[in-house]
């Protein structure tokens, strides 16, 4: 039976709808078809080695972007790739990667030219984001001398950075990561930033596997973001 057209942007809509349907379809058959019977094992277990917390800027397809399958990669993803104490969300995301599926890596993993991070340094109003993105200006506001001090053109993509190395300390120092320190599991955790411009993504150095790693990584990788950026 046709379905009734009020309108020609519900046409449309139906229509564009329609078509990740088909998408779909045919990505499933595919799959299918290189790898038989991936689905029917996906079924069976998840085992991802991997969190990946990035931000939720569609440009950034975590899966794709270290091309690995469904059921490899864990991730969780939110505006400006924030970790917060308070984000019950994002926590509860890592206790259960931690606790249940057992990651062994947790990666923080932000992008050259973040929306959130511009919004953030430059105080732009953008509506009920922002007092999420209070976060990030937390973040700024810490950095803020030594951002006054390098090219306009760097600040941005230096405070994405910056974001990035704050936000892993932060997972650091989650009582889901330190639990599992103390019960001696192996979690490390890590900070990458993608370049949207290049497709790749980089290490910013920070690596803590222990609470006596956190601030010596921290303190490594906020000099290498500053030698980068200066000048």
């Amino acid at each position: 039976m046709e379905q009734p057209r009020d309108n020609a942007g519900m046409t449309t809509t139906n229509h564009q709808l329609q078509d990740l349907l088909d998408n779909n379809k045919r990505w499933a058959e595919e799959t299918e078809a290189q790898s038989p019977g991936f689905f029917s094992r996906l079924l069976k277990q998840q085992t991802p080695q991997y969190l990946w917390i990035g931000c939720a800027d569609s440009r950034v397809p975590a899966n794709e972007l270290v091309d690995l399958l469904p059921g490899e990669l864990f991730v969780h993803r939110n505006v400006a790739n924030v970790v917060v104490h308070s984000d019950l969300n994002c926590l509860s995301v890592m206790q259960f990667a931690v606790d249940q599926l057992k990651v062994r890596h947790v990666i923080i993993v932000g992008h050259s030219n973040c929306g959130g991070v511009v919004a953030a340094l430059r105080d732009l109003r953008v509506g009920l984001v922002d007092n999420w993105l209070r976060h990030v200006q937390d973040v700024r506001h810490m950095h803020q001398a030594w951002l006054d001090t390098i090219p306009d053109a760097n600040r941005v993509n230096a405070l994405c950075e910056l974001n990035v190395l704050e936000q892993a300390r932060n997972a650091c120092h989650t009582t889901v990561v330190q639990d599992a320190w103390t019960r001696g599991q192996e979690v490390v955790v890590h900070g990458w930033v993608y370049g949207l411009h290049n497709g790749l993504l980089e290490d910013l150095q920070i690596s803590a596997a222990r609470v006596e790693d956190i601030e010596p990584a921290y303190r490594r990788s906020l000099a290498l973001v500053k030698a980068r950026h200066t000048g």
